[in-house]
């Protein structure tokens, strides 16, 4: 297991939780090693890390002082939502302050009226759809752990969901944030009005892995519920028929609102746990869904099913009803958890493609199964090109880490080899600093770290995180000759 060893400087230790606890209730403050450990690691536990301190405050007053302390003393900080992250973005720092914003969960304003939520950053993704119920609306975005993941934590990863073909990301359903600098400035990204003035730094903020600034409030869109949603489950017997008609399907002309992919294994683990009726014989699976009103839904379910049919459909299922609508879509929402049953422990990747490229896509990953000897079933958000491989090791093993980690690098990199990037809505964290230096040229890089500086001088935010140093990339391109070229050849290697 890729646990950090970084040892922890006591004498700094009872300084900064002497200064925090000047500021902060007593059980905000914690550094005893039974008190950290829970927050060693978000939900990639292959890298672990002890926090020097933790603070929790419960509110923004609680927040600006936090973080105008630790600018004072030079402390790093790692803000971090409910730690369901899948990138190591929450992963603390030994020397460092994590900022854990859990207790700032209220709800404080849904105005049916603008179509609004106003909530603080530690409530749930599900809690927002729940308040906005009464009203007949609700928050589009729906991560698979939407029941668990903070809002907070969804602005920070620009979270998705398996509705996100038709409603957008993260970014396509935030207003505004209300945020707090490493200074202690409380600053205003976007509005709640159409427009806001200036650049669009809202767009810059939503993705940005807590690097810049601290997000205490956060205005979302809410939509009307759809009257109906009915949904198709269709078996192909060939994985690269299925990637071709996800194709098809936005070919066509329509758009579903949701439309996900499973392989044969990830479709077994799935059915032996939440038996939602999925067929064992298929080689590959897709739900497509359509919603609105009765008519727009028997429209688009007519015209899918045509598609799907040409595309080479070998059955073709429609949901009668909303439970059994719902029953389809507990699967694919409990594919990691069913994936767990299955493996000591499994890497989810998070890579997005062209449509056009998801049978490319999965006849590579077969291929790297073969080369690394480890088992990769296969969900993806197949509607926007965003995949999911989930790798199956044992962390107990280092060498199965060490294959796991290389498996998942060379999926990344035919991602971007294929015209993709190498996240869809995990973002970067230190799980794919490394693949960053493929992606982008080391101009891209010095702009990226140039808009870090501009926010954050001293790069106290989060440091070591999304965006890799030039030496980094140099070292990572000395390890990886491709074609006899080394990556990045204007820079030194040391």
């Amino acid at each position: 297991m890729n646990v950090a060893v970084t040892g922890i400087n006591f004498l700094r230790q009872a300084e900064v939780a002497g200064r925090l606890r000047q500021l902060l209730p007593a059980d905000a403050v914690m550094h005893a090693e039974e008190d950290t450990r829970a927050y060693e690691c978000d939900g990639l536990s292959a890298y672990r890390q002890l926090p020097m301190v933790v603070a929790l405050p419960s509110n923004e007053d609680q927040v600006r002082e936090v973080l105008r302390a630790c600018h004072e003393l030079k402390v790093p900080v790692v803000a971090r939502g409910s730690g369901t992250g899948l990138s190591g973005g929450a992963l603390p720092r030994g020397d460092g302050v994590l900022l854990s914003l859990a207790r700032m969960r209220r709800i404080l304003a849904v105005d049916a009226l603008s179509r609004t939520a106003r909530v603080q950053p530690g409530v749930t993704n599900l809690a927002i759809s729940e308040a906005a119920a009464p009203y007949g609306l609700f928050y589009a975005p729906d991560p698979s752990s939407q029941i668990a993941c903070s809002i907070g934590g969804n602005v920070a990863e620009n979270s998705g969901g398996v509705h996100c073909v038709k409603y957008g990301l993260t970014v396509h359903n935030v207003l505004r944030v209300r945020a707090v600098t490493i200074e202690g400035e409380s600053v205003e990204f976007g509005s709640e009005a159409l427009d806001s003035p200036g650049l669009d730094t809202l767009a810059v903020l939503i993705g940005s892995e807590g690097m810049l600034a601290v997000a205490t409030e956060i205005t979302v869109k809410l939509l009307p519920k759809p009257e109906i949603a009915r949904v198709i489950l269709a078996s192909f017997d060939d994985v690269e028929k299925a990637g071709n008609a996800v194709a098809d399907v936005i070919a066509a002309g329509i758009v579903p609102s949701g439309l996900e992919m499973m392989d044969r294994p990830a479709v077994r683990a799935v059915e032996e746990f939440v038996h939602a009726g999925y067929d064992l014989e298929a080689v590959a699976l897709l739900l497509c869904e359509a919603d609105g009103t009765r008519e727009e839904v028997e429209e688009g379910i007519a015209g899918m099913s045509e598609v799907l049919k040409r595309a080479g459909a070998t059955a073709i299922r429609v949901s009668g009803s909303e439970a059994e609508r719902q029953k389809f879509w507990a699967g694919r929402k409990a594919a990691f958890p069913a994936v767990g049953r299955i493996s000591p422990d499994y890497y989810c990747i998070d890579g997005t493609i062209p449509r056009k490229k998801l049978g490319e896509i999965l006849k590579f990953i077969t291929e790297m199964e073969k080369k690394y000897r480890l088992r990769c079933p296969n969900v993806f958000h197949a509607g926007d090109g965003n995949l999911h491989p989930l790798i199956l090791y044992d962390a107990n093993n280092a060498d199965e880490l060490d294959r796991t980690e290389r498996f998942a690098g060379e999926v990344l990199e035919k991602c971007v080899a294929v015209g993709g990037t190498i996240t869809g809505e995990h973002g970067v964290g230190v799980e794919k600093i490394n693949q960053m230096c493929v992606q982008f040229a080391s101009g891209e890089i010095e702009r990226f770290q140039g808009v870090k500086r501009a926010f954050d001088p001293e790069g106290l935010l989060n440091p070591g995180k999304n965006i890799p140093t030039l030496h980094r990339c140099a070292e990572f391109g000395r390890m990886r000759v491709k074609g006899g070229q080394l990556p990045h050849p204007e820079l030194p290697r040391f």
